[in-house]
């Protein structure tokens, strides 16, 4: 089932991820135009989106604990009731890229256990999709399944799924940008193990199960946030009626070795 949402921090999660996405692209702009190196690039917009985001978080919930990719660990989040988990750049290196768009901006809300509220923002898309209202998405038309894993690695759980499904695979940036294709109904699964963190993950899985997709980690185990430890290692979005075939693929593989 969906988390459930509340409206206002729905909201404030969709404005929030919109206008630091917002700032993002004039922070690239304005550094392209200047000649800036990649890195420069990069870390500006790092810098800048956190900011605002932890900013704006504390104007109007100054009460909640923030966990943040770029910022140091907020100890009230281990006896928090609120909890919001942002990246502010998903994606650096493509932000860093001139011309590429497969870079978001993550803000999800935890609450006593369970995701309440998030938002991925596509800023170079000028898109958002936030838990209230949901996405809905596409009825799919394909004959084989679209699968969407990294640019730069092909994780193992990715190949077992497309081999055992036969599925077209594509490659795309940030953990934001492939969540949001299925989403958008671009690809059918995404499915990632090897390296993440909670912020990667938090947003693209409350809006995917707001949407009414499959998400878990890729053992079918639920995902759980604001653990101790930020590593969150693994992670699956796809088609709820794919969602058998795929944790099969994975596991029906590795209980045989």
């Amino acid at each position: 089932m969906p988390p459930a949402t509340s409206p206002t921090d729905a909201a404030l999660a969709a404005r929030l991820a919109t206008e630091a996405g917002e700032l993002l692209v004039r922070v690239r702009d304005e550094l392209e135009r200047d000649g800036a190196h990649a890195w420069q690039i990069m870390d500006t917009g790092d810098i800048a989106s956190h900011r605002f985001l932890v900013q704006a978080l504390g104007e109007s919930h100054p009460d909640d604990a923030v966990l943040s990719e770029e910022g140091t660990e907020d100890p009230r989040r281990f006896a928090a009731d609120r909890v919001w988990i942002v990246d502010p750049l998903d994606g650096t290196n493509e932000f860093g890229e001139r011309g590429r768009s497969d870079w978001a901006v993550h803000v999800a809300l935890w609450e006593r256990g369970t995701l309440t509220a998030g938002a991925v923002s596509l800023p170079a898309h000028g898109v958002t999709f936030a838990t209230d209202p949901p996405p809905t998405v596409p009825t799919s038309t394909r004959e084989r399944p679209r699968l969407i894993t990294s640019r730069h690695r092909a994780p193992y759980a990715a190949v077992l799924v497309a081999n055992a499904l036969e599925c077209d695979a594509v490659r795309l940036g940030s953990a934001g940008a492939k969540a949001m294709a299925v989403v958008l109904g671009e690809a059918d699964i995404y499915v990632h193990d090897g390296g993440m963190y909670q912020w990667d993950s938090a947003a693209p899985a409350a809006v995917a199960m707001a949407a009414g997709l499959h998400a878990s980690r890729i053992d079918g185990s639920p995902l759980v946030y604001n653990e101790r430890d930020p590593w969150l290692p693994d992670f699956l979005i796809c088609r709820p009626e794919l969602a058998d075939a795929v944790l099969d693929a994975i596991w029906g593989d590795r209980s045989r070795s």
